[in-house]
């Protein structure tokens, strides 16, 4: 294990709260690289649903202490998880105990098998110590739609229909206020991860996604978008997945693999974005998609760790 492995993390004094309508916040970690997500949460005369945990202890301790803070202490009744991953899910232990936890039935299964909450996140550097946190998966699940009420204040939770990010991703709409919590449906200044999900997927997620209609999106990792900043976001995702398709379809034909495709590959406008090792995990998914096989995660990550020539980095950012 690296030896920073259980150093102060300086990612608990970074996260901070942002009100995207009244009642209405998002919880933003820079950077918003690995294991730094957005999470939020939606304050009725009921109470309050909160939008997905964070990775660590420390973080979802700073994060619950602050909303009770913002909220004078008003109970978390309801947390929905948008997906499976880790970022968002590891503190869900953390909530009340009868706070009802939300998600999709193959976010729950998934969730239930995760190795990296029991082994360790031994493909990054530093490796991320969570902390008391312990597995908790939903109680609720949502396979297409669910609609709740905090008071008069109504929430829906919707699946896209099928796989993109991952095989179990949910939205948090807000149809009165016109806010979307997006989840990792969308990743804001950096290079999106679809390697739990479809490349294909993901690009038809898109137009769903636009829809809406939303006046501001909060991504599950990036700054929060308005509804002017949203056509560029939505582009910018669209080049990047057609990218991958592209390589993916040239490797195969060449009967050359997602490390040697994304080796030769020219990174163009995505060279700047944050993560770009992702390029390595996304072939990955785009192969076996189009050959009809399971993802090999743990051969994905060894070719991204080899593409880095060295583990995946954990970032940090700190505005103590």
């Amino acid at each position: 294990m690296d030896d920073h492995a259980h150093s102060p993390d300086p990612t608990v004094t970074a996260g901070h709260l942002v009100e995207v309508g009244d009642g209405v916040v998002a919880w933003m970690q820079p950077d918003g690289t690995w294991w730094l997500n957005n999470a939020g949460a939606v304050t009725g005369p009921d109470g309050t649903l909160v939008v997905d945990t964070c990775a660590t202890e420390a973080r979802t301790r700073r994060f619950l202490d602050a909303l009770a803070e913002a909220t004078d202490g008003a109970p978390l009744r309801y947390a929905v998880n948008t997906h499976e991953h880790g970022d968002h899910t590891y503190g869900n232990s953390l909530l009340p105990e009868d706070t009802v936890l939300i998600g999709h039935p193959a976010m729950r299964e998934h969730l239930l098998r995760d190795p990296l909450l029991d082994r360790g996140a031994v493909h990054w550097a530093p490796v991320p110590d969570w902390g008391g946190v312990t597995r908790r998966v939903p109680a609720v699940t949502v396979g297409s739609e669910l609609t709740l009420y905090l008071g008069g204040r109504r929430i829906d939770v919707i699946h896209p229909d099928g796989p993109a990010h991952t095989s179990g991703d949910l939205v948090v709409w807000l149809p009165e206020e016109r806010v979307l919590f997006a989840g990792d449906l969308l990743f804001v200044g950096l290079t999106p991860l679809v390697f739990g999900g479809s490349v294909e997927g993901a690009l038809r997620s898109l137009e769903w996604l636009a829809a809406f209609g939303p006046d501001t999106v909060v991504p599950g990792h990036g700054p929060v978008t308005s509804a002017a900043e949203l056509p560029a976001v939505l582009a910018d995702h669209e080049r990047y997945y057609r990218f991958v398709l592209g390589l993916a379809s040239a490797g195969r034909s060449e009967g050359i693999g997602p490390l040697e495709v994304a080796r030769s590959a020219d990174l163009g406008p995505f060279a700047d974005w944050p993560d770009a090792e992702r390029l390595v995990l996304n072939l990955h998914r785009a192969y076996a998609e189009a050959d009809g096989v399971p993802l090999n995660m743990v051969a994905a990550l060894d070719d991204a760790v080899a593409w880095n020539r060295g583990p995946l980095t954990t970032h940090v950012c700190c505005d103590a």
